[in-house]
């Protein structure tokens, strides 16, 4: 992958159960304020890109491959709120150590590392507006997102939870609790 372009975003969104995690790489609609100007993803901005083989990495480190839309153990979809994914991942140190940060929740959250097609995206002033999007990787971040909106946790909570438990760890996501 060629990082002379490649532009990277981070968010928080995340679920994890057993080896899975669940969320949204990508909020669309909601405008990130990136060191001097503002940036906003329309939605449909990643239909193109989907059907090519999108990484999922550990911190967009190329060593720490966490899987990969080629083999299916991620899946990408957009959804009315964003880019949703669903990633199981290896039972690799990276993997294991992914799994243990967010059960303890202690991830950051999600990240995406994208180049911008030719009419991609349109300025005015110091707002940019993202309507194309080449994407080539999610990440699992272990510090700071800079999209706050998107999310990270294990997929599934234990089957018998009660509708307050359900509440109060839906308020946490929203929060950036998870």
């Amino acid at each position: 992958m060629n990082g002379g372009n490649l532009e990277r975003r981070a968010c928080f969104e995340v679920r994890a159960s057993a080896r899975t995690l669940t969320g949204h790489a990508v909020k669309f609609n909601t405008e990130a304020n990136l060191s001097g100007f503002r940036e906003t993803i329309l939605p449909g901005a990643f239909s193109a890109s989907l059907a090519g083989d999108i990484l999922a990495l550990l911190d967009h480190d190329l060593r720490s491959v966490l899987g990969r839309t080629k083999s299916g153990t991620l899946k990408l979809a957009e959804d009315a709120s964003g880019l949703s994914f669903e990633l199981t991942l290896p039972d690799t140190q990276a993997g294991r150590d992914v799994i243990a940060l967010a059960q303890r929740n202690d991830l950051g959250g999600m990240s995406f590392g994208f180049t911008v097609p030719k009419g991609g995206d349109e300025w005015d002033g110091d707002r940019r507006t993202l309507r194309t999007i080449d994407l080539k990787e999610i990440s699992v971040v272990q510090a700071w997102p800079a999209y706050p909106d998107t999310s990270l946790a294990l997929r599934s909570r234990p089957l018998n939870m009660t509708s307050r438990q359900r509440r109060i760890i839906l308020a946490g996501a929203r929060h950036g609790n998870f």
